[in-house]
């Protein structure tokens, strides 16, 4: 397969037990009886898809809401019926609390081979500030069980810098999971998202400073454990890098399916309506379920390209910044700038400096 051939899709799945105060996901609590109703819809906009000329997958991601909250048999129907290439990745998120050998052997059957576990935190406190329920516990558990069924990869997904998290839990929070010998992990700091409760509730908003000394313990510690940083907030053992997220970083071409999911093709983005409810109907109706779509300018789609490839390791072509200027925050390597552990912790700052030459976004 040539990285031309590379296309990912992606399910979105809108079920929740619960919504968490920090997010601002296209998720409901309180429409579980349009499961059944919704997951058809999926497959059928899918074979509309397929027989419009979509291209098999390359990857294929399950995220949302919980997808382990739903049938893994309706779940699995809807992920066999999109066509991909032999050996494609195929993850699945997950709730430590859902997570079964019965459930997983039903996902692998489709296909299945990663799974992503939202972890969050392994301390308590720090679970309930961010409105999580799962049983620390059902983390041994889960990993127990994905290992069980010959699943060989799979993250874990964690957050720092909720408030009351001392960086001494931080700590224990990594050097706990790292027991787990995890291949992948995913670190994000909390972000307040507008509309959201947490962005209401200021005494609990991140500092700046303790969450940047929270993320360099965590390179530090996970680069010790023989995880390497492959974008920011992703570290990974050689072989274990997530193959749909870096499509996305890499400016790839995907489809997305289901409420609020969104689409890219050649500088074209598209996403589809956001509830569940419209999206039955839609595709019931034998209509578009997209809400909107963008082009991006030549200019912009280089610049966009140049940002995505600053937060991966491999970095940004010589040419494309002036690293001089920027001691301490980006390095050269083999004639690309790729940003130091300081860096990555301005990477959007540092973006603002790229240079987009004007031969290059003339290629487009």
């Amino acid at each position: 397969m040539t990285s031309s051939d590379h296309f990912g899709v992606y399910l979105h799945i809108p079920f929740c037990a619960h919504r968490c105060g920090y997010c601002a996901f296209a998720t409901w609590s309180d429409r579980h009886h349009l499961e059944s109703a919704y997951l058809e819809a999926v497959e059928v906009d899918i074979e509309r898809a397929v027989q419009e000329g979509m291209p098999p997958a390359s990857s294929i991601f399950v995220g949302g809401g919980t997808p382990s909250l739903v049938s893994a048999d309706r779940l699995a129907s809807a992920i066999s019926s999109i066509p991909r290439y032999e050996g494609a990745e195929i993850t699945v998120e997950c709730n430590p609390d859902d997570v079964t050998s019965e459930r997983l052997r039903e996902l692998c059957a489709a296909g299945v081979n990663r799974i992503s576990l939202g972890v969050q935190s392994t301390i308590s406190h720090v679970l309930t500030s961010l409105d999580r329920t799962h049983d620390v516990d059902n983390v041994q558990c889960a990993v127990e069980c994905i290992r069980s069924v010959g699943i060989s990869t799979f993250n874990l997904d964690l957050i720092y810098g909720t408030a009351g998290e001392t960086v001494d839990e931080w700590r224990s929070c990594l050097t706990e999971l790292l027991q787990h010998h995890p291949p992948h992990i995913s670190a994000y700091a909390l972000t307040v998202e507008p509309g959201t409760p947490l962005a209401d509730q200021h005494g609990r908003h991140p500092d700046d400073d303790d969450q940047a000394d929270k993320y360099a313990l965590a390179d530090e510690v996970l680069s010790s454990a023989g995880l390497a940083n492959y974008e920011v907030s992703n570290w990974a053992s050689p072989g274990h890098e997530c193959r749909h997220n870096l499509l996305y970083w890499r400016q790839g071409n995907y489809r997305g399916f289901g409420c609020a999911a969104h689409s890219h093709e050649d500088g074209r983005r598209w996403w589809n309506v956001r509830t569940p409810d419209r999206y039955i109907a839609l595709v019931s109706d034998g209509a578009s379920v997209e809400a909107a779509s963008e082009t991006l300018d030549a200019e912009t789609r280089v610049f966009e390209e140049l940002e995505l490839q600053l937060r991966l390791r491999e970095g940004v072509p010589r040419e494309a910044l002036d690293g001089d200027v920027l001691d301490g925050l980006v390095e050269l390597r083999d004639d690309r700038w790729v940003l130091t552990r300081n860096g990555r912790l301005m990477a959007n700052e540092i973006s603002t400096r790229l240079i987009v030459p004007p031969t290059v976004a003339g290629d487009y």
